[in-house]
């Protein structure tokens, strides 16, 4: 089913509109408090988001980790682990709302567009120490008055809280704008950079900072979708290579733990060497019964 999937844009476009439809949110700059909200999309998309009708699986883990009251949940965890298990860095290529944001602002022209920033090898690091510090150890560590753990990353980083939540709540409701001090002058500069660096370099947030991005890459090694390559049919031209916005080698990689799974390598690719799918395309061939 999902190998028949063309339209990345498409799909995108939709899951967004769909997971993020509660159009009164928008009107009134309210936020969603239905029982769906007890529910977790896959992508980073924020819960304080006015037309969010989900939860995201990374501030409901921040949550989970920072109250001392709920304890440790297995739905949070759980579902990561499967969405993983099953999708990989699918879900950031093709569910993720912030991910579409960074696609679309790279088709925007411009002078030249960069393949990688200086020290991409390094910076692809970052997201796993900001898993690490401000994912888990800030909820579990770090703590206010009453013993609340502090969740780190949606409330220092995440520039999708800001363009989906702070951004429209600021706009559509005074008293929100009267209470905004520094935190939101320090998170808008964030996401105006990345914005930026969004229109030259293809998804920078996804490459360097995203620790929902980390956890998912972790599981392309050995998820049920993956990609697999025919080396029959594969002569290594590195049209894959070179096509691939990430800097991925493809006919080396193909599960590599940086892909989204954009399939843009498949299109390139003049032998139809790789494929894809939720099986391994040598246990398709088995089920089959073909060699």
């Amino acid at each position: 089913m999902v190998d028949k999937i063309k339209n990345r844009l498409v799909v995108q476009l939709g899951f967004s509109a769909i997971s993020n439809s509660y159009i009164k949110g928008f009107l009134k700059g309210t936020i969603y408090t239905g029982k769906s909200k007890y529910l977790c999309v896959p992508g980073l998309s924020c819960y304080s988001c006015p037309g969010a009708l989900g939860s995201c699986p990374l501030g409901s883990l921040q949550s989970m980790l920072a109250s001392r009251d709920i304890g440790f949940t297995f739905y949070v965890t759980g579902f990561l682990f499967a969405i993983g298990a099953v999708f990989g860095r699918f879900v950031c290529g093709w569910l993720c709302p912030f991910g579409l944001f960074q696609d679309l602002l790279y088709k925007i022209p411009f002078v030249k567009k960069v393949r990688g920033i200086k020290g991409d090898r390094y910076l692809k690091l970052v997201k796993y120490l900001i898993l690490i510090i401000f994912v888990i150890i800030f909820p579990l560590f770090v703590v206010d008055l009453i013993g609340q753990g502090q969740t780190g990353f949606c409330k220092w980083i995440c520039p999708s809280g800001t363009l989906m939540a702070g951004w429209p709540l600021a706009i559509a409701s005074k008293s929100i704008r009267e209470a905004l001090g520094y935190l939101f002058v320090w998170k808008s500069a964030l996401l105006i950079l990345i914005i930026v660096l969004s229109i030259i370099v293809f998804r920078p947030f996804c490459r360097y900072i995203c620790p929902l991005g980390a956890i998912y890459g972790l599981f392309n090694l050995f998820a049920f979708y993956r990609y697999t390559i025919d080396y029959d049919r594969c002569y290594e031209c590195q049209s894959c290579s070179k096509t691939c916005k990430l800097g991925i080698s493809v006919f080396k990689t193909p599960n590599s733990i940086e892909c989204i799974r954009c399939g843009d390598c498949i299109k390139s690719c003049p032998s139809q060497a790789i494929k894809r799918g939720l099986l391994d395309h040598r246990v398709r061939c088995m089920i089959n019964g073909q060699e």
